[in-house]
């Protein structure tokens, strides 16, 4: 899992079945994983929230419910408060 900033969404009107009526949102990774991605959201995130993305088959899988999703990265969580040690 890793820390992202959502900065966009995604209109596609030709997608694969499972990705219909699921928010596709543009994320930025922190730091050395500054990257554009794209994650299917689980969670209700909005353009500006920070949020937590799994990047496993397994957290598709619990969104969809389909043992081998067309998707590995998932927003699973909002940051509401980072604390640094």
């Amino acid at each position: 899992m890793k820390v992202c900033t959502v900065i966009g969404h995604v209109v596609s009107n030709s997608k694969h079945p499972l990705l219909e009526g699921q928010k596709i949102m543009v994320v930025r990774g922190d730091g050395e994983e500054g990257g554009l991605e794209v994650a299917v959201d689980g969670v209700r995130a909005g353009i500006g929230s920070r949020v937590i993305v799994a990047q496993s088959g397994a957290a598709g899988a619990e969104l969809t419910g389909v043992d081998f999703p067309p998707f590995r990265s998932v927003i699973v969580g909002i940051v509401d408060e980072e604390r640094r040690l």
